[in-house]
């Protein structure tokens, strides 16, 4: 790769992601099998039916519910909200979907905004620590307000090793999202984390230097990003003064990073798809920007952030359309 291709790149490289990168597996697309019924309006990623070996692994809490957690994660107590899927009891190969609020922000508010519990799918929603700067908020690592001290990537690899030895998780179908801050740490973990996540799906994310530390040596990864157009809080242009890369030019970087060949934008109303194929590894990208759209969660129907929503797209559909065709693979 040519240094123009590595503009939203930063420079630090974390060792333990470039020793991870030799060995992990690689994200491919694909259908993948279920057993669960996608909402209606899922199109064409909604799963088929191939899998009906009930789940084997106990656990308190009823199919159809969402309930709170804790675990102890580098010293520290940290919660998160639960989503088990109708049906749960029925199957032992759920996706899993890691949704991360934005800062200030909960578990709890992105589950009730997100409608990612619609899903045919095990969602956790958990909780950041109280970061610096004004207000008594909960923030992620990568931005300059982040918990002192505090290990998020780390945290995430506890989050899921303590969900996937209790629930039925199929690990070649895990996926991460966030809002604003949280759409940071989504982005940090495609880096941080190789082989893990089969897709990350940003939306409107907070994408400070921080946010892309280790991201040089990275294994190509599906990468799905919304952002509004007119977003006040985070310029889709960028921002200079908070070293924020434009939006355009971050997609871009990772489509050059996945060695996709080809791109095609379609416009619906005020929205702009642009897709990317040929990747190298099926690591496909995708990008959505909302025309006149704010710092929110695209179809949202309670408040998500400031400015205009539009309804033309559901961000829930577009997220799972996108993970739905992805999964991991031991073939590079």
């Amino acid at each position: 790769m040519s240094p123009r291709h590595l503009r939203f790149l930063s420079p630090v490289i974390a060792v333990t992601a470039v020793a991870a990168v030799a060995s992990a597996p690689s994200a491919v697309t694909a259908l993948v099998p279920a057993s669960a019924k996608a909402p209606a309006q899922a199109g064409a990623g909604a799963e088929t039916v191939t899998s009906r070996t009930p789940c084997a692994k106990p656990t308190e809490q009823e199919p159809d519910s969402s309930q709170k957690h804790k675990l102890t994660s580098g010293e520290l107590e940290r919660g998160y909200v639960l989503r088990l899927p109708e049906g749960y009891d029925r199957r032992d190969d759920w996706p899993l979907i890691v949704a991360f609020h934005g800062r200030g922000s909960t578990g709890v508010e992105v589950e009730g905004y997100s409608e990612l519990s619609e899903l045919p799918a095990v969602v956790a929603y958990p909780d950041g620590a109280i970061g610096t700067g004004s207000g008594h908020r909960k923030a992620w690592q990568g931005a300059p307000y982040e918990a002192p001290g505090v290990d998020d990537v780390a945290f995430t690899a506890d989050l899921l090793t303590a969900i996937e030895a209790d629930h039925c998780i199929d690990a070649t179908r895990v996926y991460a999202t966030g809002k604003s801050n949280g759409g940071g740490l989504a982005a940090l973990l495609a880096c941080r984390m190789p082989g893990t996540f089969a897709a990350v799906a940003p939306v409107a994310p907070a994408l400070y230097p921080g946010t892309r530390a280790g991201c040089t040596e990275a294994s190509p990864t599906p990468i799905l990003e919304i952002h509004g157009v007119a977003d006040a809080t985070i310029p889709y242009a960028g921002d200079a003064d908070r070293d924020l890369p434009a939006i355009p030019e971050w997609v871009q970087g990772w489509a050059d990073h996945n060695g996709c060949a080809t791109s095609r934008t379609r416009t619906n109303r005020d929205v702009a798809t642009t897709r990317w194929a040929g990747c190298d590894q099926g690591a496909d990208v995708q990008h959505v920007a909302v025309h006149g759209g704010g710092h929110v969660w695209p179809g949202a129907d309670t408040y998500s952030g400031g400015g205009h929503v539009t309804h033309t797209i559901e961000s829930a559909t577009v997220i799972w359309d996108f993970f739905s065709r992805h999964r991991l693979t031991s073939e590079g």
